[in-house]
């Protein structure tokens, strides 16, 4: 019995240790692995290639799955912090001393950036409609809803709380940035077939990944400034989500958007991102030879426990 417990302790500390030599692609495979294994049979049935599922199951399942990039922070953040990298990743949660003026990037900045990119697409202005006051008094439902259950608060804590500090340390902010944003933006493709999303057009498919790369690139900028707050991450997200699908989408209901209905945050990501990287010379508010924010000190690291 005590050479199976021992066989057994070994087993999971090489498991640990293959986990901890190799983080980042741990971190994605979990977080793949857990939102996939949920999506991808809810695409297969909305493709009629399994039983068709109840609308609220579907919708279960999807807010679920948004939470395959925290489970792996959690895990991973366990194997190569330990307990205390998990308080610190749940501290950055309520970091909000960041200055006013991210506040108000991300709650004003980002709408107006959409709203800009809309009104240069032929046939927008034209089709706006009128009805900018019941839109904005059902705005705060809308963005707590969507900050909770529509992506922000499962996703945040993965991509920003732990693969992007790392990616800036290795790559540095720009390429880090776009590594992040090209496997963000493919870890959302099964939704594209669970009848949910836009038409799984290839149009479609390439204008998200560029979308939210230019994205992840903005994000950054923000993270860098504010210090790695998980909190200001969330709110971004939450805003430029709601702002689209609530607000922007019914203001300008122009009939190329029934088929493209990404242009806007394309155009006005894309352009923000470019500025971004010319004015900061791909930096992104990082100061060169700087730590990325949401590392751990060295003297924060754990001790390995003696061999025996």
């Amino acid at each position: 019995m005590a050479v199976v417990g021992n066989l057994g302790r070994s087993s999971r500390a090489e498991s640990r240790g293959l986990l901890a030599r190799h983080p980042l692609t741990s971190y994605f495979v979990i977080a793949y692995l857990f939102s996939w294994l949920i999506e991808v049979p809810v695409a297969l049935s909305a493709q009629g290639m399994l039983p068709a599922l109840p609308k609220p199951m579907i919708a279960l399942a999807v807010v679920a799955a948004t939470f395959g990039p925290t489970v792996g922070a959690f895990v991973m953040t366990g194997v190569t912090e330990g307990g205390e990298g998990v308080v610190r990743l749940l501290r950055r949660y309520v970091h909000w001393r960041v200055g006013i003026v991210w506040y108000l990037f991300l709650l004003v900045g980002v709408p107006i950036i959409i709203v800009l990119g809309t009104i240069v697409v032929p046939g927008a202005l034209s089709a706006f409609q009128p009805i900018v006051g019941p839109l904005l008094a059902a705005y705060p439902l809308a963005f707590l809803m969507t900050f909770l259950l529509g992506g922000p608060l499962g996703e945040e804590p993965g991509w920003r709380g732990f693969a992007l500090p790392r990616l800036q340390e290795r790559h540095g902010p720009l390429v880090g940035s776009v590594i992040l944003g090209l496997l963000w933006a493919f870890w959302h493709f099964p939704l594209f077939w669970s009848g949910v999303w836009t038409p799984p057009t290839a149009g479609n498919m390439v204008m998200f990944v560029v979308m939210i790369t230019a994205l992840t690139i903005m994000m950054t900028w923000v993270f860098n400034h504010a210090a790695g707050s998980l909190l200001i991450t969330m709110l971004m997200h939450a805003s430029f989500n709601t702002f689209a699908n609530k607000v922007g989408a019914p203001l300008f209901p122009a009939p190329i958007f029934n088929d493209y209905g990404l242009l806007p945050v394309l155009i006005g990501f894309t352009v923000t991102a470019v500025v971004l990287i010319v004015v900061t010379r791909g930096r992104l508010g990082l100061p060169k030879g700087a730590r990325s924010p949401g590392l751990a000190t060295p003297s924060a690291a754990p001790v390995p426990a003696p061999s025996t």
